[in-house]
């Protein structure tokens, strides 16, 4: 599909029948094309083992699908019911703390427990068998949103058993196990892998390898979870679209690899419930309180759309207050309206608000809707009205692949939190700052992972990849993209290692650089570095000391080795031998886009800009009107050369 499409998270559950049928009516009469169902009705569907109670979900298919709505089903697993908990009680995770995580919310699962793949597989078949070839349910949802309340890692029984399982696959043998995690180290050696336990309730931090393998191991379950339900889909669910909502913000798990088994890769999108909780100053989120900040959404649209290989939708789209935040801002008249534009930009081929109507009982009754609980129409309501007369007037276009991508590893993460070498790292929030500096800037991205073809860039990205392998390492090389390397990149082996050649490893011939040596300052050393031509910045946190015989282009203003390299470029690579923010950063995302021949657009705080196919977008997340640089070549079918506050421009070229 290359039109927006629309839809809305329905729980008919939570109502009374009666409502069903003027609930799909109105929903038809808002524009809406897609209803979201059942993700949480395990426990109605089946309320004893081996009793389903299908008609009232049969019912409410056929009534929406009369009414002209495609529907998207859910696999229920998310919330596994009460009898299924007393009769296994084993399924149950198990927190950090060693305690058992119960029953009574949702994802009371444990990744690792093969007595619950076994009954996720098995309701799920049941759901399977009797709507998957329904003409109604044309899309399904596995499972909801992996990782919601800190669940990728249990440390259950069943998780000691899994993983000590993995380690054998992976390893072979005992005794390659421990020259891998260098087990000599504190005297740590193991003579059998039933000795492994799970590296918590430590009296000092665990060995890295031994905590990234336990990171790829539950990261591998999520895949394996995933995957099971996929492939019965795919058996019973022939030409249906299969997805899953990712949760923005998360990196507990390898959501390329996860995204690898779905045809549409979905997520949650939430800019004001992250809001407060993000890395931005005081001064930015107030500025953006009531609109989120501007590159939040675009973020992981671009992630989940590459992840997607072109498809994404946004499965929950904030349509007011939530209800689960610290504190729950309502977003500014106009924003659920730029929020679904932006999606659609960015690549959504659907967006979905989260809910039809606001839940009257249970936890959350605070979060808003495109109805009231008394079902009166709320704001998100009115924007949703305009969105859809508004697309009406827009061509069918597609997203066209970037001429930048930004490379995200999933492991390079973890590894960053295992060995942090400074306690306010920022680790997954440099991608997020060093995407908003590029957006900023007028350029559109594309994300890839350390598999992915990276062939046809102009300039690929590396704000954190600590671990880069021989196999990444080649293929960079081979891309002929130019390269912008953050500190840290290639300072691990994938086993945890320092390189032979210390870092940046198998990096060392593209940035032709050596880091010799590491530290991290408190804000208080007040640090600086000196860019050629541009101008003195002030930095914090991460610095390495490194020997280079190639053009150094910034330098270090400092008390400790004053003039040593601070930007080092080579032929295809300039290295950062910092972690830069603010003006620092945009100075060097500017001489790194002029390097590689790109265009520069300036954007400003508060105005983005994007380009989907023949389509331009402007979008205005200020309180004042933003004036475009107009060009006479431009056609407007939304808005004007001034985009008013929280308004949205769209326009095509003559």
């Amino acid at each position: 599909m290359s039109r927006l499409e629309l839809g809305v998270c329905y729980y008919p559950e939570q109502w009374d029948k009666s409502q069903w049928r003027d609930d799909a009516k109105r929903m038809v009469d808002m524009g809406l094309d897609w209803v979201r169902i059942a993700e949480f009705t395990w426990g109605l569907i089946e309320p004893e083992r081996g009793r389903f109670e299908w008609g009232w979900l049969d019912e409410v298919i056929g009534i929406l699908g009369d009414a002209g709505l495609r529907v998207m089903m859910s696999t229920p697993t998310a919330a596994p019911p009460k009898w299924l908990v007393d009769d296994c009680p084993e399924i149950l995770p198990v927190g950090p703390d060693g305690r058992v995580r119960g029953f009574g919310s949702r994802r009371h699962y444990c990744f690792s427990s093969d007595i619950y793949l076994t009954e996720a597989r098995r309701i799920t078949t049941e759901y399977a068998r009797r709507y998957g070839e329904n003409p109604f349910v044309r899309a399904w949802q596995i499972d909801n949103e992996y990782n919601d309340h800190d669940t990728v890692l249990s440390y259950s029984n069943a998780a000691r058993t899994g993983f000590r399982r993995w380690l054998q696959d992976r390893y072979g043998t005992i005794e390659a196990l421990n020259r891998t995690w260098g087990t000599v180290f504190w005297g740590s050696l193991y003579s059998d892998f039933d000795q492994i336990e799970l590296p918590i309730s430590l009296v000092a931090s665990p060995n890295p390898t031994h905590a990234l393998d336990f990171a790829r191991y539950s990261s591998d379950r999520v895949r394996d979870f995933n995957r099971a339900q996929a492939d019965i889909l795919r058996r019973f669910a022939p030409g249906r679209d299969i997805t899953h909502n990712f949760m923005a913000g998360s990196f507990e798990f390898d959501h390329h690899a996860v995204a690898a088994d779905l045809d549409v890769v979905g997520f949650d999108s939430y800019p004001l419930g992250n809001l407060l909780g993000s890395s931005l100053s005081d001064e930015d989120k107030r500025r953006y309180l009531r609109t989120g900040a501007p590159d939040y959404q675009g973020f992981h649209c671009d992630l989940y759309r590459s992840q997607g290989r072109g498809r994404m939708w946004v499965l929950e789209q904030q349509p007011g207050p939530v209800d689960w935040a610290e504190k729950n801002p309502s977003p500014a008249d106009g924003m659920v309206r730029l929020w679904t534009w932006a999606a659609f930009a960015h690549g959504a081929q659907a967006v979905m608000f989260f809910r039809w109507r606001q839940a009257k009982f249970a936890q959350e009754q605070f979060h808003t809707a495109l109805l009231r609980s008394d079902g009166s129409p709320d704001q998100a309501a009115l924007e949703l009205a305009q969105v859809a007369k508004e697309r009406a007037a827009l061509p069918e276009v597609t997203r066209q692949k970037a001429a930048v991508a930004i490379l995200l590893d999933y492991e390079s993460i973890w590894a960053a939190d295992i060995l942090p070498h400074d306690d306010a790292f920022p680790n997954a929030g440099i991608f997020r700052v060093w995407y908003a500096g590029l957006r900023a800037l007028g350029v559109d991205l594309d994300f890839v992972g350390p598999d992915d073809d990276l062939t046809g860039y102009s300039l690929i990205v590396l704000p954190q990849n600590m671990i880069i392998s021989p196999d990444l390492a080649k293929r960079l090389h081979h891309s002929q993209a130019k390269l912008l390397i953050g500190a840290r990149a290639g300072s691990k082996t994938v086993d945890m290692w320092t390189p032979e050649n210390l870092a940046p490893g198998e990096l060392a011939d593209l940035a032709g650089i050596k880091v010799i040596r590491v530290e991290s300052l408190p804000d208080l050393a007040g640090e600086s570095v000196s860019l050629e031509s541009t101008g003195t910045f002030d930095f914090k946190g991460w610095r390495e000391v490194i020997e280079t015989e190639n053009q150094v282009i910034a330098h270090f203003v400092s008390a400790y080795r004053a003039g040593s390299p601070a930007i080092v470029q080579s032929d295809r690579a300039m290295y950062l031998a910092m972690i830069p923010n603010g003006p620092l950063l945009r100075a060097i995302l500017i001489k790194a886009l002029t390097w590689a021949g790109l265009p520069i657009r300036e954007c400003g705080p508060d105005l983005r800009v994007t380009q989907r196919g023949d389509l331009g977008f402007g979008f205005n997340f200020g309180a004042a009107a933003q004036v475009l640089p107009d060009d006479e070549n431009r056609q407007y079918i939304v808005g004007t050369s001034e985009i008013p506050s929280y308004g949205v421009s769209v326009w095509k070229w003559k």
